[in-house]
């Protein structure tokens, strides 16, 4: 997946470098770099993850082996307003919802391994706050990269729960909220009445998320980040 994301970016700013000294044609919406504000929508697909910090002295855990992160997909939906700042740079505001799901996979040395999945579903209220650099235009192509901050809510987050003693009923606990930067890139496609666009973007979560609720699970850990990969389509007027 990073060398997906990496590809991505270096093709996009391939292609912002190229058409920056293209010349720009008037093709289909042809003051849609002149408006001042631009609204729309985006459906997306996510690859939810963790980024583990075991704990110092890992090894005090006789038994446990290994934590490891397990990644799944999800979907996003949301709402798009652009505001432009200069010809070529413009402000998003884009909260979307998000359902989310990633695993911590813990294993345990035995007779034989005994691994213990521990599954996490989220449902997130994102609030994303992005930069956009946009290239110049060819006709009805354009490329662009963004970069930025985000602000999330699990709605889904169970920091409440009572801790129980058998440990295959403890649940690993997150924490509601979270923040993060974000940085990505895409290709927008001109139609009649429409701006298309497809964009990937990485989102790193800054703030330890884990509680820390005296468990094997959580003692285990001594820091966890979110990490968020989403390819989105967008439509915007």
């Amino acid at each position: 997946m990073k060398n997906l994301f990496k590809y991505i970016l270096i093709i996009a700013l391939a292609l912002a470098c190229t058409v920056t000294f293209a010349q720009e044609n008037r093709g289909n919406l042809p003051t849609y770099y002149k408006e001042r504000l631009h609204f729309g929508f985006t459906i997306g697909v996510n690859r939810a993850n963790f980024i583990i910090h075991p704990a110092p002295h890992f090894e005090r855990f006789d038994t446990l082996k290994s934590v490891t992160s397990v990644p799944k997909y999800g979907f996003n939906l949301g709402i798009i307003s652009e505001l432009m700042l200069h010809q070529y740079i413009t402000l998003r505001f884009i909260p979307n919802l998000s359902f989310a799901e990633r695993s911590l996979e813990y294993d345990f040395q035995g007779v034989d391994t005994i691994v213990r999945k521990k599954s996490i579903e989220s449902t997130f209220l994102n609030f994303p706050l992005n930069i956009k650099l946009r290239s110049k235009r060819v006709d009805n192509f354009g490329a662009y990269i963004v970069a930025g901050g985000s602000y999330s809510l699990d709605l889904a987050s169970k920091r409440k729960s009572v801790t129980s003693t058998d440990p295959n009923e403890q649940i690993v606990k997150l924490k509601r909220d979270d923040f993060g930067y974000e940085v990505g890139a895409g290709a927008e496609f001109y139609f009649e009445y429409f701006k298309f666009a497809i964009e990937g973007k990485l989102s790193i979560g800054t703030r330890d998320l884990l509680i820390h609720d005296n468990t094997v699970y959580s003692n285990s850990i001594d820091k966890l980040n979110s990490k968020v990969f989403l390819v989105s389509i967008t439509f915007e007027g």
